[in-house]
């Protein structure tokens, strides 16, 4: 019996989201007394999982699988989780994941725990701490069935490094059964800077920006802090900015370890998504905005007067510090 983990890759290369859920994965293993064995779709990184504790990989090298298709991932996952007897499934909380869980758990007939921040509390009974009400509270979750299947919030447990030997082992895709009329027609992706999901810290505007022509000082400071760009809703429904930017409840959830606002007042829709990041700062010139409530940093000014000013600093710092 073995805990397996899927770990998603782009273009070959390991997503960040990958290596915090390896870690999670070693760390239930120990507690469970097992191993972590992992399965990759056209990833070309794979050894690289032993360095956070995952001790086999099951590889599926196949073109037809580039594109992320959920059927034919969960049929893929399953049969895994059954010719391995993996007794737990780990999985992030990537869009993705949240598409692909539920079909994974309606195949296995397995429990399924979303949006979880921390190592299971018990494994006898199993219970796991997951987010709940738009992360404004906490549910202790107990999942009975055979099978369980655990999706860790991102940026919630980290990655950590655990050595571990690793052997890579070369399976065959399965196809979903189930009649599927979804296709890809078109993946819009960023090239050349850091993404929402995978970004450490996120810069975001919204309507205080007053155009799309004063973008300029965003992506600025994005670039010095190395940083990816956001916008709220209202921004990216005017056309000032790609849909794909729109962070928030009914855009691309925020799980940063630093989250910038600016010129956002602080819908609570925006709120919701954004309220996984650890640190919250925000620039608007109206100190009655509702998100400084939700801020753990605040600059009540005009964000056209803040943030050059914050970029210089930056650049001087970055210079003085190497």
């Amino acid at each position: 019996m073995s805990v397996l983990v899927y770990t998603e890759s782009e273009k070959g290369k390991f997503k960040k989201n990958a290596l915090e859920v390896a870690s999670y994965a070693s760390a239930v293993a120990k507690m469970m007394g097992t191993t972590v064995t992992a399965i990759a779709f056209n990833s070309t990184e794979n050894e690289s999982l032993g360095e956070y504790g995952v001790s086999k990989v099951l590889h599926i090298k196949d073109e037809t699988f580039n594109t992320f298709n959920a059927g034919d991932y969960a049929a893929t996952i399953a049969q895994a989780v059954k010719s391995t007897d993996a007794k737990l499934v780990i999985l992030s909380s990537s869009t993705d994941t949240k598409y692909l869980a539920p079909l994974l758990a309606a195949k296995l007939t397995a429990g399924y725990a979303p949006n979880v921040v921390a190592a299971p509390e018990s494994i006898t009974p199993f219970m796991v701490k997951r987010t709940a009400f738009s992360n404004k509270g906490f549910a202790h979750t107990q999942i009975d069935t055979d099978v369980k299947i655990v999706g860790v919030s991102n940026n919630a447990f980290g990655a950590h490094e655990n050595k571990t030997a690793i052997t890579v082992e070369e399976i065959s895709g399965s196809k979903d059964d189930k009649k599927n009329d979804t296709k890809s027609v078109d993946i819009d992706k960023v090239v050349g800077k850091a993404t929402i999901a995978d970004a450490d810290i996120v810069v975001s505007a919204g309507r205080g920006l007053k155009g799309p022509e004063n973008w300029g000082m965003i992506e600025e400071l994005a670039n010095v802090l190395g940083a990816a760009t956001a916008c709220s809703k209202p921004v990216s429904d005017l056309g000032w900015r790609p849909h794909g930017e729109h962070v928030g409840q009914t855009g691309k959830p925020v799980a940063s370890n630093l989250y910038i606002a600016i010129g956002i007042s602080g819908a609570i829709q925006h709120l919701a998504g954004v309220s996984a990041s650890k640190t919250k700062v925000v620039i608007n010139n109206d100190p009655e905005a509702p998100f400084f409530k939700a801020a753990d940093y605040g600059i009540v000014g005009d964000a056209f007067e803040v943030v050059p000013e914050l970029i210089e600093k930056l650049k001087d710092f970055k210079a003085q510090n190497g």
